[in-house]
């Protein structure tokens, strides 16, 4: 080996052991430079600042938006009522958001459906309010039948941060009457079966609706006929036509509200079962009132007329009959139409108890033995 060999060997050595030193140095520069930047960030942001994801290309749109808040839509309706909901054509149904948390620059796009069809957009400035949310608002009428709903999303300058929808809302046509069909005969059938008015589900305004219909009149002091119109929508809109149950204690019974010209099943607790247009002894053969309880039943027709009878005292009974007129007029007993007739038979047991009354107190006391139909 030379001499220039072996000066040339050592120098190596201590360029590599340098090169060693310089990157161990770097290193640990490195990791103290880490460990010192983890310091300074929140408890468990450190972790979460090594990306576990590839980085977004640069200029993407990912890359570009900056972080936003966690958004939440709360929306509600005004000017409509029922369950499900519903809103006579021509109101105005007022459509409100609220949005937390608010944040300067947001605005709405608020879409509004019929169906399937856009019918309108709007875009709306969010209002800051109290306890750090925002609020919107938008009216919505229309002279057309269909199910509404409305979309939102919400948007600042990072684009779309939230979104959220209205329930349905079924605008109806609220003249309806005898032989009609459709959505506005189901939102009546429905509005009056959640009232517990006797009343059919097929979506036609036939016999069966009709009496449902007079006797939800009778019940809310309207004219009392067989047709529906915006008054009708309006109050059941309104939750109005539930029967006021007087002997909450009897149990099981029925009740004759002769004032209303209305009967009603009641289950235990008070909870009404089915309510039916009926009507009581004229005022010269007047129903006896008072608190009595059913000892005989009858199927069928009688020689009277009378279909499926449940006496609950003396000739006096609650019958189905061919003529049920809107006001008192039988010979005392309690008529109801005869399509109603087999399903109040088949609940009243004997010893069921019958409640008969006016409803602000008053009537006969006596029982007369010529009592009828």
């Amino acid at each position: 080996m030379t001499r220039g060999a072996l000066l040339r060997r050592p120098a190596s050595a201590s360029l590599v052991s340098l090169a060693s030193a310089v990157s161990a140095a770097l290193l640990l520069l490195a990791t103290t430079a880490g460990l010192f930047a983890s310091a300074l960030l929140p408890a468990g942001a450190a972790a979460a600042s090594t990306p576990k994801t590839p980085t977004p290309a640069a200029g993407s749109l990912t890359a570009s938006l900056p972080a936003v808040p966690s958004e939440r839509v709360k929306m509600l309706l005004s000017g409509v009522g029922g369950n499900p909901l519903f809103a006579p054509t021509g109101n105005t149904v007022v459509i409100y958001g609220r949005i937390t948390p608010y944040v300067p620059g947001q605005r709405t796009t608020v879409a509004i459906y019929l169906g399937s069809r856009k019918v309108g957009a709007k875009v709306l400035k969010v209002v800051p309010r109290t306890g750090g949310s925002g609020s919107f608002q938008i009216h919505f009428s229309t002279r057309d039948a269909g199910s509404m709903t409305a979309k939102v999303a919400v948007h600042v300058a990072a684009g779309v941060v939230a979104t959220g929808q209205t329930p349905a809302v079924q605008f109806v046509h609220t003249e309806v009457s005898p032989g009609a069909s459709g959505a506005s005969v189901r939102v009546l059938q429905s509005e009056l079966h959640r009232l517990h008015y006797a009343v059919p589900l097929n979506g036609v305004f036939e016999e069966g609706t009709e009496r449902a219909l007079i006797a939800f009149r009778k019940v809310t002091n309207m004219e009392r006929v067989g047709r529906a119109g915006r008054a009708v929508f309006h109050k059941l809109a309104h939750g109005e036509g539930n029967f006021p149950v007087r002997y909450l204690r009897h149990g099981r019974h029925v009740e004759a509200n002769l004032t209303k010209q209305v009967l009603a099943e009641i289950e235990p607790g008070g909870n009404v079962r089915d309510i039916y247009t009926m009507s009581s002894g004229k005022p010269s053969t007047p129903t006896v009132v008072g608190n009595f309880s059913v000892y005989m039943k009858t199927f069928g027709v009688n020689e009277k007329g009378m279909v499926d009878s449940n006496y609950f005292i003396r000739g006096y009974a609650i019958h189905g009959y061919a003529e049920v007129p809107t006001y008192a007029a039988s010979h005392g007993c309690l008529r109801v139409p005869i399509p109603d007739a087999p399903s109040i038979y088949s609940w009243v047991q004997l010893g069921t108890p019958v409640d008969v009354y006016n409803q602000g107190g008053g009537g006969s006391t006596k029982t007369r033995g010529n009592a009828g139909p």
